[in-house]
């Protein structure tokens, strides 16, 4: 075993020793004797396979009464936390190590490694820097939290992982009676801090506002974003020996502007969330500029200067005597009194420190990226270019990437939104009064009319519905905040649910009638790129006809060129999969992608990006960055990725500074390897063709069950704790879509809450189901032995070298690792109609054993994970922790149905799914 992992597991035993003593401490001696008693059951059973030792475990966990179920619960939750601490700050730590170079140029998913490829290749500095001149990578933090930890926990449990890492500093690793004294404070600090976990409230008593999350989204900028993208940005410049790379890698958000089925959601928020957002920019620059100015002591006296920077600092009016002759610090109080003005026009708030009263504010970033190049032209001119090196060019790198804006805020709303409202105001003028009702070729020719039609729709002193109110509302902010802190702001408006030609044409109206469109089709620009969202099965399949016909309208092209040449498509990775399955989705999306490209390939002074909306989970398209990116279809990256990051994966990726610059990293080494590596492969057509019937079989699979077993509903909604994840006060969304059909419709829910839920009764199903029957079908459908044995060398030929289908069959196989059928058979018994329960669940099992043999056939490998052994090991050792946590689960949601609807039980419920979804390390 390697050292890491000995260490890790040292850590994990200490933080537990430290968690039993604050039970027994909290709680008493009886407390702690049974939860340990319940621990050693659950380890005998789980890992030694010991039938008499879970038949006592079961008898223990049944005889609890509530309030020992719920201190049980806790006590195992808090477990799963602290072990999830030692394992980031394992992985903290072998971050670190690749701070070496050999260890980094022979480290997949690094810069290191990526250039080390690219010279292997033959490709030269000349072809990368094209692509990075025109590059995108944009990480996008999404409005749909699953993060189901309060803040006052995270930040106790940041703290706790602090004094883990400083532990190690210290060598802390000896008995207590023997550590020094500062190790020895080192262990009461930690003991506090659990202790304060033990005694904080770990749910949420009141529902996240949509305030909340846009907070909660800010602390990861200030924590990791201001200075880690600006350091790698750094380090490649470094590496290529090109100091002025652009500005490629830049963050996105949806909080505050993604109003897709969320009420909450409106021109208010929206203002808020850049007000915010332009707050946390500017005050990080003040900060830095106050900082420059206590390192740029230079005297001209003793160096020289230049024209720009002394006219810098004359414009600065500084009258101290104490800087009479430093004018680095006499352009700063400038620099710092115009950034202090401008905070205060775009925030209202005002700086912290005044050295001076407040100038003009800037008007854009562009003008104070213009002030510090004077400043870095005078130090490297007057040799100072170490002192450039230290902080000015990190700001000048952060200003680059983040503006004043410091993310673009994407607006997102349904298609059937943008048509009533387009509907509405069509009538009002009476134009038509029946647009809802017309086939899509007359729509399509009237909203074209409104558009070469320079007149607005909206009529002076007109009643309009507080829909439309509000959704004109919305494009008029977004139109007032382009001009106050700048086009980078606010970009692309998504058009969820996109079917057609005219939900595009309406977006555009909407523009129009704001004046995000200036002029008529025929001549203006666009201020906002419309993205279309393809998110079902049947969406996907139609992006391509969709996006040739809207090209092919009169001035449409010429439009986008106007606007810029930029194309943005989004493909919905969640929904797709909740439609049609791991693979089907996969696949669709593949394809989509393929087929996009090909579109856009001819249209010369168009651009086309991608945006991929995945899912924290496997099962909602989630899973490992660098292989999903690798695994994109040749051609289809091109230097241009943006995609969505989205709940406790924002969290586990980005809180810490250093694994959040290695996640980072991580995105634009495998952007650029997909765009230079990739671009001019091609895969078989043989792939392809066993990709598509592989694709109908699984679709037809997963459809069969999920959508046309009579009951299936029922038991998704009986068998899982669906019903008890929608009362967590997990974010500011319901958990169904509002006007879908009935409360007890799969087809209303939202793939979040699908696929949490089917993660807390460890069945996983969206995340693997289907795939079994789809290979063994591909198998049997020729009943010659020797068309048989071709199939199967074709499938493990596909597993072994098509990027695409290894990525596939690896996400299956980490799912497969994390369900626990035994368990799941409990949710089952909760099904009130228990024959319902036993078919559909023979069913899964079945469909469950097929995906198991055709994993081992095409990986030759019958371990999950066996290309994984830390995640496997991982996993192994948390599963007796989380054992009790489901079975509990199990037991109080069986109470809670019969009638014990009292809030002991109901708290207990809610700690458990915290607790499983912290063990199991995702939830939606």
């Amino acid at each position: 075993m390697r050292t890491t992992d000995l260490i890790l597991r040292d850590d994990i035993r200490f933080l537990g020793r430290l968690l039993g003593d604050t039970l027994r401490e909290q709680e008493g001696e009886k407390t702690y004797a049974m939860v340990e008693e319940i621990r050693q059951l659950s380890v005998a059973f789980r890992r030694h396979a010991d039938a008499k030792a879970g038949q006592r475990l079961n008898r223990l966990l049944n005889r609890l009464t509530t309030d020992e179920a719920v201190l049980v619960i806790r006590a195992f939750g808090y477990f799963s936390h602290l072990a999830n601490i030692a394992e980031d700050q394992a992985r903290l730590r072998e971050a670190h190590t690749l701070a070496d170079e050999a260890r980094a140029s022979q480290a997949p998913s690094t810069l290191a490694h990526s250039l080390a490829q690219f010279k292997k290749a033959g490709i030269r500095k000349p072809a990368l820097m094209a692509v990075l001149r025109q590059a995108l990578v944009s990480p996008v933090l999404t409005a749909h939290p699953t993060e189901v930890q309060r803040t006052s926990v995270m930040d106790a449990e940041r703290r706790i992982a602090e004094l883990l890492a400083q532990r190690h500093s210290l060598g802390a690793l000896g008995q207590a009676a023997a550590m020094p004294a500062n190790e020895r404070a080192n262990e009461q600090a930690m003991r506090a801090r659990i202790t304060q976990l033990w005694q904080t409230r770990v749910l949420r008593t009141s529902t996240l506002t949509v305030a909340d999350e846009i907070e909660n989204a800010l602390s990861f900028y200030r924590s990791t974003f201001l200075r880690q993208i600006p350091a790698i940005m750094g380090e490649l410049a470094e590496r290529l020996e090109e100091p002025n790379l652009p500005a490629f890698l830049r963050m996105g958000n949806w909080i505050g502007g993604d109003r897709d089925g969320n009420p909450n959601v409106s021109a208010q928020t929206l203002e808020e969330s850049v007000r915010k957002h332009a707050e946390v920019a500017l005050r990080f620059y003040l900060t830095e500029v106050h900082l420059l100015g206590t390192e740029l002591s230079v005297s001209r006296l003793l160096r020289g200067t230049t024209p720009g920077l002394e006219a810098l600092a004359k414009v600065a009016h500084d009258a101290s005597p104490h800087r009479h002759d430093e004018p680095y610090r006499q352009a700063l109080v400038g620099l710092y009194s115009r950034l202090a003005a401008t905070l205060t026009r775009l925030t209202g708030t005002q700086a912290l420190r005044h050295a001076m009263p407040p100038s003009e504010p800037y008007a854009s970033a562009q003008d104070f990226l213009s002030d510090l190049r004077t400043l870095e032209a005078a130090l490297i001119r007057n040799k100072g270019r170490r002192l450039a090196d230290e902080r000015l060019r990190p700001l000048m790198r952060a200003v680059q990437a983040f503006g004043f804006h410091l993310a673009t805020i994407d607006l997102r709303q349904s298609s059937d939104v943008h048509e009533e409202t387009v509907a509405e105001l069509l009538h009002v003028t009476g134009l038509c009064t029946d647009y809802g009702m017309r086939p899509e070729p007359q729509r399509q020719a009237l909203l074209l009319e409104v558009l070469a039609d320079p007149r607005g729709l909206r009529v002076p002193r007109a009643t309009y519905s507080e829909r439309t109110l509000r959704e004109i509302a919305i494009f008029e902010k977004a139109r007032d905040v382009r001009d106050a802190v700048g086009p980078e702001a606010i970009r692309h408006c998504i058009i969820s649910h996109t079917e057609s030609v005219s939900d595009l044409l309406e977006v555009l109206v909407l523009q129009k009638e704001v004046g995000l469109l200036t002029g008529t089709l025929r001549s203006g620009r666009l201020g906002l790129i419309v993205v279309p969202l393809f998110e079902t099965i049947g969406d996907l399949e139609e992006s391509e006809p969709i996006m040739r016909a809207f090209y092919d309208l009169p001035d449409i092209e010429a439009l986008v060129r106007r606007s810029g040449g930029e194309q943005e498509v989004m493909l919905g990775y969640s929904d797709s999969n909740k439609d049609g399955g791991v693979f089907t989705s996969s696949w669709s999306l593949y394809r989509a992608s393929q087929q996009l490209v090909s579109l856009f390939a001819d249209k010369r002074g168009l651009s086309l990006r991608l945006f991929h909306g995945r899912g924290g989970t496997v099962g909602r398209g989630g899973g490992p960055s660098y292989a999903a990116i690798l695994a994109q279809a040749p051609g289809t990256v091109a230097g241009q990725l943006r995609l969505t990051e989205q709940g406790e994966i924002i969290t586990s990726k980005y809180a810490e500074p250093t694994v959040g610059k290695r996640n980072l990293e991580t995105l634009v080494a495998a952007t650029l390897e997909a765009s230079l590596l990739q671009s001019g492969a091609s895969v078989p057509q043989r792939w392809l063709a066993a990709a598509e019937v592989l694709s109908r079989a699984s679709h037809q699979a997963y459809r069969a069950m999920v959508y046309e077993t009579p009951g299936f509903a029922q038991f998704f909604f009986e068998a899982t704790p669906i019903s008890e994840i929608a009362a967590l006060n997990i974010g500011s969304r319901p958990a169904a879509r509002p006007g879908a059909p009935g409360r007890r419709s799969i087809e209303s829910l939202r793939a979040i809450p699908w696929g949490f839920s089917w993660g807390q009764s460890r069945v996983n199903l969206p995340g693997w189901f289907g795939l079994g029957q789809a290979i063994e079908a591909f198998l049997t459908q020729d009943s010659s032995p020797k068309a048989a044995r071709a199939n199967r060398a074709l499938l493990i030929e596909m597993a072994n070298d098509w990027p695409f289908f290894q990525t596939l069959l690896s996400n299956v196989d980490m799912v497969l690792a994390k369900v626990d059928l035994h368990l799941s058979r409990r949710y089952a018994s909760l099904v009130s109609d228990q024959r319902l329960a036993q078919r559909i669940f023979k069913d899964i099992e079945a469909e469950h054993a097929r995906t198991e043999r055709a994993l081992n056939l095409l990986t030759g490998r019958r371990e999950r994970l066996a290309k994984d052994p830390i995640l496997a090991d991982s996993i192994r050792h948390r599963f007796p922790y989380i054992d009790p946590l489901n079975h509990l689960q199990v037991e109080l949601i069986r109470r809670h149905r019969a009638g014990q609807s009292d809030a002991r039980t109901q708290r207990g419920i809610h700690i458990s799914i915290n607790g499983i979804a912290a063990g199991l390390r995702n939830t939606g």
